[in-house]
């Protein structure tokens, strides 16, 4: 792994959405550690349960996460979103670090893609951060109409000041065609698709990496399936993804994919290291439990290779004689030392240490809810070839809450010592797995991290409960600071 840069910077650079310096960001990821002030305020998207989309609208919560404020661990405004049924997903920057000393530039709308309507929000943070407002809508059939392109899922800033949005499938949810929105990055107006030529069947996540001149891109599946709920069945009709994909950045054309096999199943959240001279990554493979190292071989090509395989436990009182952990989000520290999962069904969040990338060792955990708690006695461990599960695991209580669901969407400081967690992966998944969710509302938690000989410790303390708000209860998915976060920012 190559050592970061370690090049100091003179400037104060962007502390909250709307300030201005040289330019928005940092100049490194090493500054950001150095220098990034303690995060403050977070934006949550609050997603309405399936039962309840005919008469309720999406939120994107506003958090307070000081703890010297008086409103420290409260939602201190809510926007909601004008029309039902959007699913609120995944958020991106108008800018971000890739445009750092671009001084014409700055942090100050929030693009939200929603994952049922295809509609595409703008929210305006920079005029008050702490209750940010609608900027632009762009409508279903102008996505549509001018791209054939839908589910819109990850959204990045690119350094030309242009937003990329990754796209699941085509129009009509079918697969066949995934492919990426560009927008301007003033007006956000949609300026056409980024790929040229030929795009896999389906899409879902990208990181850039343009001093090698590489984009790597992963996929989910077909949307008409998985916004019904998750059917076995469908992945043996291959309506599901296994493939890692590798793209010309220059001139934007697909150049390789990488079929991972069946333990590569669902390959969802896809990262370079963020060190920008950096030639691998990981991606992990949710109903594959895997997490797999990608890298560039000496002729220029990609190649991929597990690292990380979490065994499933046989257990009783499941669909299935064995579950699977169902790593559903991996994040990486900006010194990228550790990395991060979440297993979404064993309940399970885990820290690797990844100084030697080829062989991640595990160095701290810590069970957040899932499948297999004893309160539910729903699903029994009978066997564990990790040994760590006898029987059941227990429920977690914080404040009196009892936190439904598994560990889900993780967000990490950028000093790497705090570690935020919600548990929604998608409402129709969150009804069918964890029906006691969509009733009592999601959780945010805090985990405090051991940077240096790793180990993972809840914060007891730390408590969001999106299951009180007065428009609730909400399923919270991503988790976005104002200023800038692990998985936001790119460095160039």
């Amino acid at each position: 792994m190559t050592d970061l840069d370690d090049v100091s910077d003179d400037v104060t650079c962007v502390l909250i959405a709307g300030s201005t310096c040289k330019g928005p960001g940092y100049k490194s990821p090493q500054e950001a550690i150095r220098n990034a002030p303690r995060e403050k305020l977070m934006y949550c998207q609050c997603i309405v349960p399936p039962n309840e989309r005919h008469r309720r609208h999406d939120c994107m919560a506003t958090v307070d996460i000081d703890p010297t404020s008086p409103t420290y661990c409260q939602v201190i405004s809510r926007w909601m979103a004008p029309y039902k049924g959007d699913e609120l997903h995944h958020s991106g920057w108008n800018v971000c670090s890739s445009c750092h000393g671009d001084t014409t530039k700055t942090r100050n709308r929030l693009v939200l893609p929603c994952f049922n309507s295809d509609r595409i929000y703008v929210l305006d943070t920079g005029t008050n951060p702490r209750q940010p407002e609608l900027f632009r809508v762009i409508e279903p059939n102008e996505v549509h109409k001018k791209t054939g392109l839908g589910a819109p899922h990850t959204s990045h800033c690119l350094g030309s000041g242009q937003v990329m949005i990754s796209c699941i499938a085509d129009a009509n949810g079918n697969g066949g065609k995934s492919g990426f929105i560009l927008l301007d990055g003033q007006d956000f107006d949609i300026v056409d698709t980024w790929e040229r030529g030929p795009s896999p069947k389906f899409g879902y996540d990208f990181w850039y990496q343009p001093r090698h001149n590489v984009m790597a891109s992963s996929g989910f599946g077909a949307p008409s399936v998985w916004r019904n709920g998750f059917v076995p069945e469908h992945v043996d009709k291959g309506l599901y993804e296994k493939s890692i994909h590798f793209w010309d950045w220059q001139t934007h054309k697909l150049v390789q994919s990488i079929d991972l096999g069946k333990d590569g199943l669902i390959p969802l959240e896809i990262r370079f290291l963020h060190n920008p001279d950096a030639t691998e990554g990981f991606v992990g493979a949710a109903l594959g439990s895997c997490v797999f190292r990608f890298f560039r071989k000496p002729d220029k090509t990609w190649g991929a290779e597990k690292v990380i395989d979490i065994p499933a436990k046989t257990v009783e009182g499941w669909t299935d004689k064995e579950l699977p952990s169902l790593v559903t989000f991996i994040i990486l520290s900006l010194d990228d030392r550790y990395l991060y999962l979440s297993n979404w069904f064993h309940g399970d969040i885990r820290q690797y240490d990844i100084t030697d990338t080829r062989k991640p060792k595990l160095v701290g955990q810590i069970f957040i809810g899932g499948m297999l708690c004893r309160d539910r006695k729903k699903v029994k461990v009978i066997k564990d070839p990790e040994g760590q599960v006898q029987d059941y695991t227990e429920p977690l209580f914080v404040k009196g809450k009892r936190v439904e669901g598994g560990p889900q969407m993780l967000q990490l400081s950028l000093d790497g010592k705090r570690l935020y967690v919600c548990n929604s992966l998608l409402s129709v998944w969150d009804q069918q797995f964890y029906p006691d969710m969509p009733r009592n509302g999601s959780v945010m938690l805090q985990i405090d991290v051991d940077t240096e000989k790793g180990g993972l410790k809840l914060n007891r303390e730390f408590l969001v409960d999106f299951g009180a708000s007065p428009d609730g209860p909400f399923l919270t998915h991503e988790i976005r600071y104002d200023g800038g976060d692990c998985t936001s920012d790119i460095w160039l």
